[in-house]
């Protein structure tokens, strides 16, 4: 099958995985991107009708030209691919068919029908390299996306299939999924297991193997800081350092700090013992964030009080404070980082620091970027409890709206 189009950007989002309590389920996207420019050789076919081999196998004759001409003159079209990258990795990174997105795109392309061609890749890389904000995803699912609409144009663009083929590809889908959907995602396996107490489910309604996720929607009150350090660290070591077995309290501690994340990044609403549920505007919350308290607005009864009737509270702590003291609950963890921690000290030591102030701080993926969520603007207040990291030297800091837009194309016939 010939490509549909000469050229696909594709922008996608970093992100961060895990978020302490969620291990290898839950990812977020942020507002900080990778933007990579695929285009066809000088010469390559293009199917410029938008016709050819359609995704179910039938042919409808689709217009060819330049590489059939070519191969009529017995002349070999080039399907090397041409790799130029800007930024991150720009010392490092591999310049051929070697490359993450190169061999991704590759197999993608086998896998939607596409015939071998070549091509170049202009990668304008932001997301830093082997630090936990999810690089490698990034180019996963840019590969797989671009080849998407090189075999089907972009008026159909089917997120799902980027996804299921990422997160196979990838092993693991809570980095694949807020790249491709945005948001914060909580992400499983649909595999059935029968030593799990699940039986499988037959008929009309059974249930489907493979990767599966659910978006979550974030205020947009919640922002992120991510300190980059100075150094790497693979995810291969940060998985060796985790134990084959973990306490049963420890399990049961995680499952009720996870349960929370929804909550704690869309802390809008809230309901009484009463059963009186009440919504509140993300203006409502920015107010609140900037320390200002209204009780007033609170006296017809309770809004947005986590879990319990907290009226005793609502005078003396503000909404803000409620939201982030969620936040902080959420985050907690003692099912990974305890155990990587001995890997990355510098990070898991600004960790505590943070913490210690009562900020939501957690390792981003596998490490070592530390990533701090907190409902309002504090930026100024957490760059000055890490103020030593900083003028270091050592770390680096960008504070990031989140994204809830995952991958985004744009198309050049």
């Amino acid at each position: 099958m010939l490509p549909k189009v000469r050229q696909v950007k594709v922008r996608v989002p970093a992100t961060s995985a895990n978020l302490g309590s969620g291990f290898d389920t839950v990812g977020l996207a942020l507002d900080y991107r990778d933007e990579l420019v695929f285009t066809l050789n000088e010469g390559d076919a293009v199917d410029r009708q938008g016709v050819g081999n359609r995704r179910d196998g039938s042919q409808d004759g689709g217009f060819q030209d330049d590489q059939s001409s070519q191969a009529s003159a017995g002349v070999s079209p080039d399907t090397d691919a041409t790799v130029i990258i800007h930024g991150e990795g720009e010392e490092t990174l591999p310049r051929d068919e070697k490359h993450l997105v190169v061999s991704t795109f590759r197999r993608a392309c086998e896998a939607f029908g596409l015939q071998r061609f070549g091509f170049m890749l202009e990668a304008y890389n932001n997301i830093p390299q082997a630090r936990g904000m999810g690089s490698s995803a990034e180019a996963i699912v840019a590969a797989i996306a671009a080849a998407y609409v090189f075999a089907y144009g972009s008026a159909d663009f089917n997120r799902d299939t980027v996804f299921q083929m990422a997160a196979a590809i990838e092993g693991h889908p809570d980095n694949v999924a807020p790249a491709v959907y945005g948001g914060l995602t909580v992400s499983w396996n649909s595999e059935t297991s029968t030593d799990a107490g699940t039986a499988a489910v037959s008929g009309p309604q059974s249930l489907r193997a493979g990767f599966d996720t659910v978006n979550y929607p974030v205020s947009c009150a919640i922002t992120a800081a991510v300190f980059i350090p100075d150094f790497e660290l693979s995810t291969e070591k940060a998985r060796e350092a985790l134990p084959g077995k973990l306490p049963y309290g420890d399990a049961i501690f995680n499952i009720s700090r996870v349960a929370l994340l929804p909550a704690a990044m869309n802390p809008t609403c809230g309901e009484s013992r009463l059963g009186v549920h009440s919504q509140l505007s993300d203006d409502d919350l920015e107010e609140q964030s900037t320390g200002a308290t209204n009780d007033q607005h609170n006296a017809s009864g309770p809004v947005c009080l986590f879990g319990r009737d907290q009226r005793d509270d609502r005078h003396n702590v503000s909404r803000s404070s409620r939201a982030n003291r969620l936040l902080f609950s959420a985050t907690q963890d003692k099912v990974h980082q305890p155990y990587r921690k001995s890997l990355m000290s510098p990070a898991w030591d600004l960790i505590e620091t943070l913490r210690s102030q009562g900020f939501a701080a957690a390792v981003s993926g596998a490490g070592p970027c530390v990533i701090v969520l907190h409902y309002g603007d504090a930026a100024s207040q957490i760059d000055k409890i890490a103020s030593s990291q900083l003028s270091s030297g050592h770390w680096r800091v960008l504070h990031l709206p989140i994204s809830m837009q995952g991958v985004q194309i744009e198309v050049t016939d």
